[in-house]
């Protein structure tokens, strides 16, 4: 599929436009809820588009644009509750796909798809969690929750690129910079700010035990940006599901094993795709993980490397670590290459996601 092969209509919400675009052919798959999204700049990028596309030989894949982002209508600011979140899901629903649907939630989306599927079980076929967790308190402690919304909201170019280290893990520095681009250009820093304070804030531990559809739960072992502990939680909270680990650390669906993926979710859809290949890509009701990783870097790190970690995780310049520490910026240089280096990640912005993950706050 190129680029052009996707249509974008709208639809409308309390006063909003909502942009949502659909291709492929078969039964409904809506995907959306993710926290930043923008239809066109999306498509464009190649590895989107093979991973929708797939999905699209056996799916009709609907995708949209919550209110706020992308090229839905940029006047206002987005859903600030989950009960906000449904409301737009279901008058895109209503519009793109009025009988009934499997939905795809991924990441933060997961919530909203769950409760659609918990209030509307006449309408949905199949829901499949990709990357997910039940609630959003749980994603970091409190301090580091402040600091992310602290950096996007005094520094939303440097919140932006603390946001692609942590999304894009094994990604070069020329994909990193066209998601911070990406980023930039799907929200402003005032969207950005409100749309992860409603990540943080959401909580579906309400309603997952009223989740009646045959439910998937995906995860990557080593998602770097939501830990597997938290999809393990949300697979138990959800009777009947069935839980898949898959490889990997990369935390979109459509980078590193795209693939299985898209096998796991076509499969569970019940499409006519070759079984998995016996290469570890995906395994099954995987217990007894977490999220965190033992023996962690930061053991290595000295005690002042740990304070000018913190001061970088809060977006402060090397002058301002300087004056702070009472140091010459010259030795403030050295500890963050040192940083670096104990951390083993390729920038400053990579030094402070890692710290924000890791509580070094």
């Amino acid at each position: 599929m190129d680029p052009e092969d996707q249509v974008v209509r709208y639809a409308d919400h309390a006063g909003a436009s909502i942009a949502w675009a659909a291709v492929g052919d078969g039964p409904p798959l809506v995907i959306g809820g993710w926290w930043s999204s923008h239809l066109e700049l999306d498509w464009r990028n190649a590895g989107f588009r093979r991973f929708t596309s797939a999905l699209a030989r056996h799916r009709t894949v609907i995708r949209y644009d919550r209110p706020g982002t992308g090229v839905s209508d940029r006047g206002g600011l987005p859903a600030r509750s989950l009960e906000e979140e449904f409301e737009i899901l279901e008058a895109l629903i209503d519009e793109a796909a009025p009988g009934r649907v499997a939905l795809f939630g991924a990441s933060s989306g997961a919530g909203v798809a769950s409760l659609f599927a918990a209030r509307h079980p006449d309408r949905v076929d199949a829901l499949v969690l990709y990357g997910a967790y039940a609630r959003g308190a749980d994603l970091a402690p409190p301090a580091a929750r402040e600091a992310m919304l602290g950096v996007i909201d005094q520094h939303w170019g440097l919140g932006s690129r603390v946001l692609a280290d942590l999304f894009l893990p094994d990604a070069t520095a020329e994909e990193r910079a066209e998601f911070v681009e990406f980023q930039r250009r799907s929200a402003s820093r005032e969207v950005a700010l409100a749309s992860l304070r409603a990540v943080y804030d959401f909580d579906a531990t309400g309603h997952l035990g009223d989740v009646l559809a045959p439910t998937l739960v995906l995860h990557r072992r080593s998602d770097r940006a939501i830990p597997y502990a938290l999809g393990k939680d949300l697979a138990r909270r959800i009777r009947g599901s069935r839980f898949v680990e898959l490889q990997g650390d990369d935390h979109f669906p459509w980078r590193g094993d795209a693939d299985a993926v898209v096998r796991a979710t076509l499969s569970f859809l019940g499409a006519p795709v070759e079984p998995e290949p016996a290469r570890g890509g995906a395994r099954g009701d995987a217990g007894g993980a977490t999220g965190a990783r033992s023996g962690s870097p930061s053991a290595r790190l000295t005690d002042r490397e740990r304070e000018v970690l913190r001061l970088v995780a809060m977006g402060r310049t090397d002058g301002e670590i300087a004056a702070r520490l009472m140091l010459s910026t010259h030795t403030v240089h050295r500890h963050i290459a040192n940083i670096r280096l104990k951390l083993d990640v390729p920038s400053r912005t990579a030094a402070a996601a890692w710290a924000l993950r890791n509580e070094v706050i």
